[in-house]
């Protein structure tokens, strides 16, 4: 029977590693290599030098080159121009990848990850290759396809990218394919702090979407969970955030290169850790993690003389008020505040006030409306006074170490006053 006439499904006989896509004589497992890279515009390019014939496996792509010699690669991620593949009836199933190598006939095979489950491999014809050059678009048929790659047999090297029939992928689109959730953990929040919540295929670099989202930190936490296209995803967070947003999003295939974020989680910047859940649109859950959120290193701190993390917390009760202020910094920010709050409002003076503010501005603890509101004409000192530790007080502790240290600095002599000194 050829080709074109093996039925819609088959039983097919999926292997189940790379390794078994090697002549018989050089069987072996590919060898894992980190690729140099370089970054600029938001896009990153991956280099190796292959030292000799024999399968290498890039951790950050998980493409597998099989080489018939020593030469180096280098390859980046590209755009795909979708109007091409909708004419031919394809859709893009990854990421599409430029390849460049020093020796064109160095590369004898190219695998790339798919995100299929072993059901959806029983379908021939569902996944293919597509290979663009100068000369225009061709699709490869695979030489092999194992539980995670798609194989092809490389002509000449330039941009390879992994593709679905479109009108199969929709005739199969109940079947889940093979996901991950990322989490990301914006930089610089002292009102919120906030998590990137991005869902995604399995077979998109992890890598690629920090990239895009510079600044930010990529939280390591087990990402593997099944997804459905066309379904509806909600998050949920215990204990309860301030806010998610979106209250749902339905779940699309993304090839990049621009990941933006599926759900934003805002939580106070004094929450140590959350448990974040993502449920499908019948509140099935899909995937659950709890999630350590230690300080990122660009958090907001009050410098050398800032007071300390709340590592030896005494109990509430232990806390003095009104005018007996604690002169140790074994006192929490956020419980300081409360302590001098009264003697601070009825003591700053309207000059020192309006430092500290530019201070707060600058810091970004708070922002030009807030200022614009607490600064309003012919507001009273003792008023304006109370609405800055007011507001402070109710962003958290790295917020009252920001007005701590201010006040320090704008007025030794309230400081000392107050026993911040």
């Amino acid at each position: 029977m050829n080709k074109a006439e093996k039925p819609e499904q088959y039983d097919s006989d999926v292997k189940l590693d790379v390794k078994t896509n090697l002549p018989e004589d050089d069987i072996k497992a590919p060898l894992s290599f980190s690729p140099e890279l370089t970054s600029g515009n938001m896009q990153t390019s991956y280099k190796f030098k292959c030292p000799g014939p024999g399968v290498f496996q890039c951790d950050l792509t998980r493409m597998v080159f099989v080489m018939a010699q020593e030469a180096e690669l280098s390859y980046r991620t590209v755009i795909w121009d979708e109007s091409l593949l909708q004419s031919a009836g394809k859709l893009p199933a990854g990421p599409l990848f430029d390849i460049k190598c020093s020796d064109d006939s160095a590369v004898d095979e190219l695998h790339l990850p798919h995100c299929e489950t072993k059901e959806a491999l029983a379908f021939y014809g569902l996944m293919s290759v597509v290979h663009f050059t100068d000369d225009g678009m061709s699709i490869l048929e695979p030489k092999e396809i194992t539980d995670s790659h798609v194989v092809v047999k490389v002509p000449h090297l330039s941009a390879f990218g992994l593709i679905w029939d479109a009108f199969k992928r929709f005739l199969k689109i109940s079947l889940p394919i093979k996901g991950q959730i990322l989490l990301l953990r914006r930089p610089l929040y002292v009102r919120y702090l906030i998590l990137d919540v991005i869902v995604l295929q399995e077979n998109i670099p992890a890598h690629e979407v920090a990239v895009q989202h510079e600044g930010s930190e990529l939280i390591t936490v087990s990402s593997d969970c099944l997804l459905s296209f066309g379904q509806n995803y909600n998050v949920k967070c215990e204990p309860t955030c301030h806010l998610i947003q979106p209250k749902g999003a339905e779940f699309m295939s993304r090839v990049g290169p621009n990941y933006h974020s599926t759900f934003e989680v805002f939580v106070t910047p004094d929450t140590e850790s959350v448990t974040v859940i993502v449920q499908d649109q019948e509140k099935k859950e899909v995937w659950k993690n709890f999630v350590l959120l230690t300080a990122p290193s660009g958090e907001i701190r009050g410098g050398e003389d800032s007071v300390p993390s709340e590592d030896s917390v005494p109990s509430e009760d232990s806390v003095p008020s009104g005018d007996s202020v604690p002169s140790g910094d074994s006192i929490p920010a956020n419980k300081r505040i409360v302590s001098i709050r009264v003697k601070f409002i009825n003591t700053v003076t309207d000059s020192s006030l309006g430092s500290i503010l530019d201070i707060l501005l600058e810091r970004r603890v708070i922002y030009d409306a807030e200022l614009q509101s607490i600064c309003k004409p012919n507001r009273a000192t003792i008023d304006k006074a109370r609405d800055t530790i007011d507001l402070v007080r109710r962003c958290g502790a790295d917020c009252c170490s920001v007005l701590i240290t201010a006040i320090r600095r704008v007025d030794p002599c309230l400081s000392r006053e107050l026993k911040l000194s």
